[in-house]
């Protein structure tokens, strides 16, 4: 269990989990708090962000706490290697799409280093434990084939990954490094029965272009609501650079039009609006207020809060879980809605 934080505290660990936001804060905070902070900031995979925000304040307006240095010594010391690790994921995910290429396999590379790249003004604020590659369903078994053959074994129950269309490979050597291989970023599948957002729906939204803003959101609110119910603050973080992503009127009509497409109404109202709230984001708020409310997005907004985000490892974790479990079953109930021009 996470320690507890203050109401103040929380604004705090949010204002550090926003790439954006200033790194300013109180030079009066204790150290009791920093390392309270610092655990809730690390579970949540935002601690990146964080200790940059640290970096760059100075060192010298921290408490002189041994405790406190001990511990920031060695986060910072974790995270050269998370960095690290990432690098060399990245070099096997693209050695991977190498070879998928010279088997004329179409794939592209999703989320984690495509997020840190194209979101966020600073890489190592995105670092990511695996790669995610999306293809074809008709392609999988193909791609499998290519991935075994570049050293990976797989490490995902035959019949269970091919339910949920995702395949777990880790690398023989080096068991540390994971490529998940997808036909569908829904794995549900009585979710799959109301949205789709597969290797066709992203080309689709992307046209003549490669990883759009409106495709890049449209992946974290999948993401965020689909894979993990919103089990740490990353996941609202990615939500809301691709927010900041969106430029102009046109991309965010093709975020909307991205919705309709895939039958993510429902998600894109309710991640936005508890990233609008988390984070402060009037245009996030505004983004969602588009899709024309029903039943199950009015039940969803009252279900997924800022407190159900920030309670998943706290004291009131069983509470937070109940209402994302419910989260769910909205979801699976719920039926496409048309969204307001």
């Amino acid at each position: 269990m996470l320690p507890s934080l203050s109401p103040a505290d929380e604004k705090l660990l949010l204002t550090f989990a926003d790439p954006e936001a200033p790194a300013a804060w109180d030079r009066g905070v204790a150290a009791t708090t920093l390392l309270a902070l610092f655990a809730n900031a690390e579970f949540h995979g935002v601690l990146p962000i964080m200790l940059r925000k640290l970096r760059e304040g100075g060192d010298a307006h921290l408490p002189r706490d041994a405790g406190l240095q001990e511990t920031l010594s060695d986060l910072r010391q974790k995270s050269t290697l998370v960095t690290g690790q990432s690098m060399l994921l990245q070099y096997h995910g693209d050695r991977i799409m190498k070879a998928l290429a010279a088997d004329k396999i179409p794939a592209r590379i999703v989320k984690g280093p495509v997020f840190a790249r194209k979101l966020y003004r600073h890489v190592a604020d995105r670092p990511f434990t695996d790669i995610d590659i999306l293809v074809e369903p008709a392609r999988l078994n193909d791609a499998n084939g290519v991935i075994a053959a570049s050293g990976f074994r797989l490490c995902s129950g035959e019949v269970q990954s091919q339910d949920l269309q995702e395949f777990k490979w880790l690398e023989k050597e080096n068991s540390s490094l994971l490529i998940e291989l997808h036909g569908n970023l829904v794995h549900d599948s009585g979710m799959r029965r109301r949205l789709s957002l597969g290797f066709k729906e992203l080309r689709a939204i992307d046209g003549d272009e490669a990883d759009t803003p409106a495709a890049l959101l449209t992946i974290a609110i999948v993401h965020a609501s689909g894979g993990h119910k919103f089990h740490r603050l990353q996941l609202c973080v990615d939500v809301l650079q691709g927010v900041r992503a969106l430029q102009t009127p046109d991309e965010e009509a093709r975020l909307l039009e991205a919705a309709r497409m895939t039958g993510i109404e429902l998600e894109l109202a309710t991640v936005l609006d508890v990233t609008g709230r988390l984070f402060d984001a009037p245009r996030a708020l505004e983004l969602a207020s588009r899709i024309r409310p029903d039943l199950g997005i009015r039940l969803a907004r009252w279900l997924i809060t800022r407190d159900t985000l920030l309670g998943v490892n706290s004291r009131d974790r069983m509470r937070s879980r109940l209402r994302r479990d419910a989260f769910r079953w909205v979801q699976r109930l719920a039926k496409p809605r048309p969204y307001r021009t």
